[in-house]
């Protein structure tokens, strides 16, 4: 559905769209257009530059974007964003939606304070990642379905704004969200984290994250990068601040929630699909991580713990 007559700024005290729906976008503006909100939206908001520049402001924390850079702000702080002073144009796609829990992960190495998350684009990037504007691309579309039929294939040249109003709609739109933030997000996590990180730690990194629930062991990490247990430990928590089983132990609670999230699988045959053999070890631990047990971590509110 396209958002007919939606407003393309916001009126003083507007609040925004109600965080039920989601809401997606794509301006292309030019010096004069912002926005602002005294109290604030009711729901998250997600911005990704695609060209030019904006600055987007929330609370007292400001940044800028750029081409490539993911910035979301938080509900019900105060905020503005607007085309960056001196740029010629700022071209962005945005999305007001509920954010879900388990991006908190990904989110908070980004965050600038008062509720705004930066995710910065490497240096050398300076063209739109084709993979992220397809996201954003089919996102305007699934917002459309109606749930009768496929959904729209592709969107349409007159849809700049749509709005998800259907539980199917919604759900695909969150989806293709949701891969924007793992790209942007791990992308910027991989350029921090690996920056002049040994190339055997690296790939223990990958067998990690490629299957976080396998038996994996000290041991069986070392042999994969071809080093002994005890000189694959070493140099593992050397270069990474931690050591292979307790960046295990995350990977598998990321894992985890994502698994409670996204299926009904009951909490124990989460618990052994991440790759806990306790049922009890696991409600502990993702306790002392989330800040809920699993079950009630399954139904709490979008970005609980961020």
């Amino acid at each position: 559905m396209t958002a007919d007559g939606l407003p393309r700024t916001a009126a003083p005290g507007d609040p925004g769209p109600p965080p039920g729906l989601v809401v997606v976008g794509r301006y292309d503006e030019r010096p004069g257009y912002a926005v602002q909100r005294p109290h604030g939206a009711d729901s998250w908001l997600f911005t990704w530059t695609v060209a030019g520049r904006g600055t987007l402001r929330q609370g007292h924390t400001e940044t800028s974007a750029g081409t490539g850079d993911l910035v979301v702000l938080a509900p019900g702080t105060p905020h503005r964003y607007a085309v960056e002073q001196g740029a010629a144009h700022w071209e962005f796609w945005w999305v007001h939606c509920g954010a879900r829990p388990s991006w908190t992960a990904w989110l908070r190495p980004h965050d600038r304070g008062d509720g705004l998350y930066a995710v910065t684009a490497a240096p050398s990037q300076d063209v739109p990642h084709p993979r992220v504007e397809a996201a954003f691309r089919r996102m305007l579309a699934d917002a459309r379905w109606t749930g009768a039929g496929a959904p729209p294939a592709t969107t349409r040249a007159e849809d700049r704004v749509a709005v998800a109003h259907g539980a199917a709609a919604r759900e695909l739109a969150l989806c293709a969200l949701e891969e924007v933030v793992l790209l942007t997000a791990g992308a910027a996590r991989a350029t921090r984290a690996r920056s002049g990180v040994d190339p055997r730690v690296r790939r223990a990194q990958d067998l990690i994250a490629g299957d976080p629930g396998a038996p994996h062991t000290v041991e069986s990490l070392a042999l994969g990068v071809s080093l002994s247990p005890s000189r694959f430990a070493h140099l593992f928590t050397q270069q990474l601040g931690q050591s292979p089983m307790r960046a295990l132990r995350e990977a598998r609670l990321q894992h985890a929630a994502r698994l409670l999230e996204g299926t009904d699988l009951s909490v124990e045959r989460v618990a052994a699909a991440s790759g806990f053999a306790s049922p009890f070890h696991f409600n502990r631990v993702f306790r002392a991580r989330y800040g809920l047990p699993p079950g009630a971590y399954r139904t709490a509110d979008p970005m609980v713990g961020a």
